[in-house]
């Protein structure tokens, strides 16, 4: 049904049969890591090590962006109106990282405002979510371990080789083990919408257009299959898991709800939902994509709506990893 999963689950089922016949301890390791992270300290961790599986590609297989390239708002020409991007704006500056690039990249090592940033998106739970790279004093760079844990991306950071679950922000394996990278605000948004709310911003564009072949999708109908790629956790209760959620710290919300809605107030928060987004797990083409929408989650502070740090994902994926949260249904 995918046209790049057969691929990558060969690549993951030998990384299964490697994990199983080299865990000698239920506390150590698999030593077949040693060869790509030699300094890495696998005797701090907060996961079991047997959570964490392959995901196809080896260490920085999926390459991030660590030098980026951008281009004026009025210069873009390849994207439709409907192609989602992630926008995001801090102190007047503005960028948008579209996602038919960071499909097949998934990090993005950047700088806006003087704010060092990663921006980051994970196919398999259709989550996008931008980090501030300090932590104690340091600026980190992340890159991708190639390595999934409940189907959801695994970074790791170059200076300390420890590693990341991307959902949560946390280091979960070496040195920064228990470390949490702060979350910014920032819009899974048609380009349309960025567009018309920063019509001076800036666009990420790729560094060599030939390198991947962008605006296609190698997940085609994976957010319309019956259950996820990868996945081996509990299924949520009362939600099929592919469904579109948005989360808020320990709450979700199901899109469809939303969207029959059309807006949502719990105290100070409001959600909102218009139309106008390709999905980019459906069609081929990320531009063909059947639309699900544009969220916004924004918050009153003195007067003004202020952008509130959530993530547009699928059901199983929140279920994962907040499994004491919950999701609204109705």
């Amino acid at each position: 049904m995918f046209t790049l999963f057969r691929r990558y689950a060969l690549h993951a089922l030998a990384g299964l049969l490697l994990i199983t016949t080299s865990l000698a301890l239920a506390d150590d390791h698999p030593s077949s890591w040693d060869y790509e992270w030699q300094t890495t300290d696998f005797s701090r961790h907060s996961v079991p090590f047997d959570e964490i599986i392959s995901g196809g590609p080896p260490k920085d297989g999926i390459p991030s962006i660590d030098a980026p390239v951008f281009v004026p708002v009025s210069d873009i020409t390849g994207l439709t109106d409907m192609e989602p991007v992630i926008g995001l704006i801090i102190d007047g500056e503005a960028k948008a990282y579209p996602i038919r690039i960071l499909t097949f990249h998934e990090i993005v090592n950047d700088e806006i405002a003087g704010i060092p940033v990663a921006v980051t998106f994970c196919p398999l739970c259709n989550s996008s979510i931008v980090f501030d790279r300090r932590h104690n004093g340091q600026t980190l760079e992340f890159g991708t371990t190639g390595k999934l844990r409940n189907s959801d991306m695994v970074m790791y950071d170059r200076q300390t080789s420890s590693w990341w679950q991307q959902f949560l922000g946390q280091g979960i394996i070496g040195e920064l083990t228990g470390a949490k990278l702060r979350m910014l605000p920032s819009r899974l948004e048609s380009w349309a919408d960025f567009r018309a709310r920063a019509p001076r911003g800036q666009v990420l564009i790729p560094t060599n257009p030939n390198m991947r072949p962008y605006g296609r999708n190698p997940y085609v109908g994976y957010d319309t299959a019956a259950f996820p790629f990868l996945y081996r956790g509990d299924m949520p209760d009362g939600i099929k898991p592919m469904v579109r959620v948005i989360a808020v710290g320990n709450e979700a919300w199901a899109m469809q709800v939303l969207r029959d809605k059309g807006r949502i107030e719990k105290g100070d928060l409001i959600l909102s939902w218009h139309a106008g987004q390709n999905s980019a797990l459906d069609s081929s083409s990320i531009s063909q994509g059947r639309d699900v929408g544009n969220i916004l989650v924004q918050r009153q502070e003195s007067g003004q709506l202020i952008d509130v740090v959530h993530d547009v994902t699928f059901a199983f994926v929140f279920h994962a990893f907040r499994p004491d949260g919950i999701i609204f249904t109705q």
